[in-house]
């Protein structure tokens, strides 16, 4: 009997922290469940496929990291296909189907996934599925679950006509180009400027999968254990049902679940003996270039400030190459927390071989496509260094990892909760539990005490230690052989599965590395540690290169760090050429309050003075209010978007009519939306356009590199 040959299709990915790649994993390894073969690449891999002589169907799925930008291992491939030497035919042979990652809390929501399908479809390419847009803000898999469901049925439609449309070729032996008609019947998704998605009522397919398009089927229904409250006459909640992380209630607990398939083990990992001298051997990986002394710490907010505001100066003097500009960021390494380390080595029962070498190899035969030890892991390192400096074990565990954990709990209960929480049926709690409560490993097997994972599910599951990026807050010129950068010391509460709150991985490692020079500040010689940085030059987040044009920066609270180094490079070159002409220059700052949270006030009022910062709009949110639900009138603006409203005439004719630049930095959940949307405001009253025109306006001045944003979430 001759073997038989099963169908294949391409499986492309690009992922900045892993999650792409394993959702790309995932989709290979579930192929053969369907009778299917995937071939599995990483999109920098392009000695692997040939998109140019591709004839399976395509599929690729896409992270987008950073204000908008292509994973680092996708950008190579966002470049090739953006050559304007391609012509509109390149790609009239390829079939694909693309699932986009994104958050909504960025401005440029999924921008790499929607880069790649203009560009495909501009070459030539049909879709033979509905491109999804998964959304980390509420929930990927919200997107991620349904357009799965949905692949696999497209992907056999697809080849069996590509496979019939060959053999009516072979057939007539003609050399006519494929007709449209002969191509899967989909319709295809045409983005407008709000990413809604058009099609006709009478579309086979629905539009691009979006968090408002996800209807889950009766048998995939979506039960949540979370505390039913509602309120008594009083107004008081009442709670009528208890749950919790480790016990649910009904109809979640009597419900039949749908679980993920158990991710393959690929790993064997032992652990060897080692010598004082291979212990004292251990190093960083060669991403950390760089090891900088802090040469000076400063506390910045003052008295009972909310929130801790601390400016770190480095010395970078030992490396002259290490140059930045104004605008730019940089990476840095920090280790994660001693005693959470120390935790998880006694629940895994490894804290008496802390020191031992960690030996890692390929599992023989096993099922994972692509496997592959992590690269993030240096040879012949300790288990205590694997564990404090390469995987991220405060990482939110993804349901792949709940899945995996079941196979080592004894406790049937435990396991049966484990079960919902990845379940398809048990999202709300997942969500509600794990996730909005960012809870890591260490927490969650403390919750649960029957499961003892092994060391190699942790290795293979648990992401790579992901360096802190922060802006650089000051210029070379005024600071030579300097690098300052700022920072709020992030603290997370306690919550139902982490009884202690804690403070941010890297704040948190930084304030205690310089604590004692801000709690004696008479000790201002006391040597400071060294830490690792890399740096990460932004080319777009810079002041314009014409020094006349003028520009508007908005940066409330830490935001305002990188238009520091703004402002002294422009304070410099106006020293420089005084008979140079400059444009004007606008900052809006705002913080809580004036005497506690000002950050760099009597810098900014020196640079008003001295005519570099021509506008200064600042404005404090919790002050002189006695009614808190009163709005802020026009003497009292609150936040910098009302600050802006009062000048919509002069930053509006900035934008519209002279040219210039608005830069935006801060927080991207809140400010960053709120300031987008004030613009659109500020352009429809000046321009006198409807919503849509203003959008466009607005997204204009974002192609054209006028509009940046730097900001977090």
């Amino acid at each position: 009997m001759p073997l038989e040959v099963k169908p294949r299709f391409v499986v492309l990915y690009g992922s900045q922290k892993g999650q792409a790649q394993s959702i790309a994993e995932g989709i290979a390894e579930e192929a053969e469940e369907h009778g299917l073969v995937a071939e599995l690449c990483c999109l920098n891999q392009d000695d692997k496929y040939n998109l140019e002589k591709e004839c399976a169907p395509v599929v690729f799925v896409v992270s987008t990291t950073g204000d908008g930008e292509p994973p680092d291992n996708a950008l190579q491939f966002v470049k090739r296909i953006k050559k304007r030497t391609l012509s509109p035919d390149h790609y009239k042979h390829l079939l694909y189907a693309l699932l986009a990652l994104g958050d909504t809390n960025y401005a440029n929501f999924c921008n790499c996934g929607k880069t790649i399908e203009r560009r495909l479809r501009e070459l030539g390419a049909r879709q033979f599925y509905p491109t999804g847009y998964a959304d980390d803000g509420v929930g990927l898999e919200l997107v991620i679950d349904p357009w799965l469901k949905g692949l696999w049925n497209s992907i056999k439609d697809a080849l069996t006509k590509m496979a019939s449309d060959r053999n009516v070729q072979l057939k007539e032996d003609s050399a006519k180009e494929i007709p449209e008609s002969s191509l899967p019947d989909v319709q295809l998704n045409l983005l407008s400027i709000a990413d809604k998605q058009i099609c006709e009522p009478d579309s086979k397919y629905s539009p691009s999968l979006a968090i408002s398009d996800v209807r889950p089927p009766p048998a995939s229904t979506v039960y949540t254990s979370a505390p039913n409250t509602q309120a008594c006459s009083e107004g008081i909640p009442q709670v009528s049902l208890a749950a919790s992380l480790t016990s649910s209630v009904p109809p979640l607990s009597e419900s039949s679940l749908n679980v993920p398939a158990l991710p393959p083990a690929y790993l064997d990992v032992t652990l060897q003996e080692a010598d004082a001298a291979e212990q004292a051997a251990e190093r960083l990986s060669k991403e950390a270039r760089y090891e900088v002394p802090i040469s000076k710490a400063v506390q910045l907010s003052k008295g009972d400030s909310v929130k801790t505001a601390l400016l770190l100066e480095l010395d970078i003097s030992a490396f002259p190459s290490m140059t930045y500009h104004p605008g730019d960021s940089f990476d840095v390494f920090c280790p994660n927390v001693a005693e959470e380390v120390d935790h998880l080595l006694h629940r895994l029962g490894l804290q008496d071989q802390k020191n031992h070498r960690v030996q890692i190899s390929l599992k023989d035969n096993t099922k994972k496509k692509g496997a592959q030890v992590p690269p993030h892991i240096p040879e012949n390192v300790s288990l205590l260094f694997l564990l404090t400096w390469c995987l991220e074990i405060r990482s939110v565990p993804k349901k792949a990892f709940l899945r995996a954990l079941v196979e080592h709990t004894s406790d049937s209960a435990q396991r049966r909760r484990l079960q919902e929480l990845c379940s398809k049926q048990g999202a709300a709690d997942y969500n509600l539990y794990v996730r909005d409560a960012s809870l890591g490993v260490s927490e969650l097997l403390a919750a649960f005490p029957s499961c003892s994972p092994p060391l190699s599910l942790l290795i293979e599951l648990l992401p790579k230690l992901q360096p802190r990026p922060y802006s650089a807050a000051c210029s070379l010129l005024r600071h030579p052989e300097k690098l300052r950068f700022v920072f709020n010391v992030v603290e997370f509460p306690a919550c139902s599965g982490r009884p202690a709150g804690r403070r941010g991985l890297c704040t948190g490692w930084l304030f205690d590395l310089v604590s004692p020079g801000l709690v004696f500040p008479e000790k201002a010689e006391l040597a400071l540690p060294k830490i690792h940085v890399s740096l990460r030059p932004n080319c777009s987040f810079r002041p314009p290169s014409d020094p006349s044009l003028p520009f508007v920066m908005i940066g409330p609270g830490t935001g305002v760090a990188p238009f520091i180094g703004f402002l002294q490079q422009r304070e410099e070159e106006r020293k420089e050429n005084p008979e140079a002409k400059f444009g004007e220059t606008w900052l809006f700052f705002g913080c809580r309050y004036r005497d506690k949270d000002y950050l760099f006030r009597e810098e900014l009022e020196n640079f008003v003075s001295s005519g570099t910062l021509n506008h200064l709009k600042v404005c404090f949110s919790r002050e002189d209010r006695k009614d808190e639900e009163e709005p802020p009138s026009a003497a009292q603006p609150r936040y910098v978007q009302h600050n802006l409203l009062l000048c919509c005439r002069q930053v509006t004719d900035i934008l519209l009519r002279r040219n210039g630049y608005i830069y935006v930095c801060g927080d991207a959940k809140n400010m960053a939306k709120d300031v987008n949307e004030t613009l659109m405001e500020m352009i429809k009253t000046e321009l006198q356009v409807d919503q849509l025109e203003a959008m466009k306006t607005l997204a204009g001045l974002r192609e054209q590199k006028r509009y940046l944003q730097d900001i977090w979430a």
